[in-house]
């Protein structure tokens, strides 16, 4: 049996952190892969410094190299010491022949080079901290264990096929060694060798593909927090951990607001029905949330409601525009070109469209150049927020939708566009920023926590 535990930054980013990450990998039974992020703030860190024409690269590396340096000097021995310097430094001469060659800023996938260096400088500390500790480990990059990848710079996907051949001429030999293999996270390698990253968060997602290439009996995702939540326990606090969920209400949570899980991730492990666990690495003891196949019946109509803010309505007024799918095919071809839609809503005479605030001018540019005979206008309404509301089969409890419009009525809520019909696990729709945390903390009041 093979166990994928995935570590975020925070579980990684100081001695003690580390140290409780080693003991929990150490206690798995079960053959284990280890897939981690860079130590908390490292990634920003290099991004901002690479976006700074100014910037003095003498500093960025002294103090990548303090970082770094000051844990390992708080975590081994005179002799471990020694031992894992020599390979930071072989490793930090390749990063900094990497950023001296002026001609490698013009690569196109040169920041996702840069912006991966984070996680092959943790893996390898915490590859040492386990030796150290008595056991074998090994630390691999996306390079050395075959993780492969497709897609443009920043926003590559796992090639899953190529991916399992590598892991299984690259991985599992090791582990039939008992040697605990530890992997970069968040990006993988091209068809040209080059990194190529897997957005931000794409740790999750590459601990998922992973899982997906070595038949993973387990996925477990460790981070800073207990698991899904009912609420965002800041709005709501009698939010509880949700203990058990299906892998569509996971996936439209992590979509459409919750951070506990990069949206990515679910896909890889349901393709091969791979349970996934969110684990809180500070609380190692507390169950988490299970995610699975399986879909159970409960009392409670909903399990979650959570929210993504800083979000706009962009709509199309144009004559009949229903009546002409070639149009409409043109517009949403063109709004595709932003990072991600979050709601779609029609009617006879209109198309609304849903994205985030920043992503307003590219969909306005590609909008505007397209030829509607019969343009009404184009309207923005910014300072809205969507709601996600999560549970089982709820296309299926008569009135259900209802209830809940009623309710936000009865706080005095606005309901500016509506999702309902893609998904039957969850339901989507907008109301203005201002009413957003009324709206969250009367659903999770009558819904979740009253038990109605």
């Amino acid at each position: 049996m093979i166990t994928v535990l995935k570590f975020g930054g925070t579980s990684v980013g100081s001695t003690e952190a580390l140290k409780r990450v080693a003991n929990i990998i150490i206690a798995e039974k079960n053959d284990k892969v280890a897939v981690v992020s860079a130590m908390s703030g490292i990634t920003n860190f290099l991004v901002s410094a690479l976006e700074d024409k100014n910037v003095d690269l003498e500093d960025v590396f002294f103090k990548f190299e303090e970082r770094h340096m000051n844990v390992a000097k708080e975590l081994f021995d005179e002799e471990r010491l020694a031992l894992f310097t020599k390979e930071f430094n072989e490793r930090l001469d390749e990063f900094k022949a990497l950023v001296a060659d002026k001609e490698n800023w013009s690569d196109p996938f040169f920041k996702d080079n840069v912006s991966s260096q984070g996680e092959r400088f943790s893996s390898l500390m915490l590859a040492h901290l386990i030796t150290s500790m008595g056991y074998k480990s090994v630390a691999l990059t996306a390079e050395t264990a075959g993780v492969y990848a497709v897609g443009n710079p920043l926003s590559g996907s796992c090639d899953l096929k190529k991916t399992s051949i590598g892991m299984g001429m690259n991985v599992k030999p090791i582990l039939e060694n008992d040697v605990i293999p530890i992997i970069t996270g968040f990006y993988g390698i091209n068809e040209d060798g080059k990194p190529l990253t897997f957005g931000r968060g794409g740790s999750d997602y590459a601990a998922s593909a992973i899982g997906n290439a070595l038949d993973a009996d387990v996925i477990e995702i460790w981070t800073d927090v207990d698991g899904f939540m009912s609420a965002d326990p800041r709005l709501v606090p009698d939010a509880v951990v949700i203990e058990e969920m299906n892998y569509s209400e996971a996936g439209e949570l992590a979509y459409f607001g919750a951070k506990v899980l990069h949206p990515r991730t679910i896909e890889p492990a349901r393709m091969k029905h791979i349970p996934v666990k969110i684990k809180n690495s500070y609380r190692p003891e507390n169950p988490g949330t299970l995610i699975h196949n399986f879909r159970r019946k409960r009392e409670e109509l909903l399990k979650s409601v959570a929210m993504k803010a800083d979000l706009s309505i962009i709509t199309i007024r144009s004559g009949e525009i229903a009546y002409r799918p070639k149009l409409m095919a043109k517009a949403m071809e063109k709004i595709g070109e932003v990072d991600a839609v979050y709601g779609l809503s029609t009617s006879l005479s209109t198309m609304a469209f849903l994205v985030h605030n920043n992503d307003v001018p590219l969909a306005l540019g590609g909008l505007r150049g397209i030829d509607f005979e019969d343009l009404e206008g184009i309207d923005i309404k910014s300072g809205v927020t969507l709601i996600c509301a999560v549970g089982d089969d709820l296309l299926d409890r008569n009135g259900f939708s209802g209830e809940v419009f009623g309710a936000i009525k009865d706080i005095g809520a606005n309901i500016e566009m509506i999702s309902e019909g893609a998904s039957d696990v969850s339901l989507n729709f907008v109301v203005p920023t201002e009413s957003a945390a009324d709206v969250i903390k009367v659903l999770h009041s009558r819904f979740i926590s009253g038990g109605q």
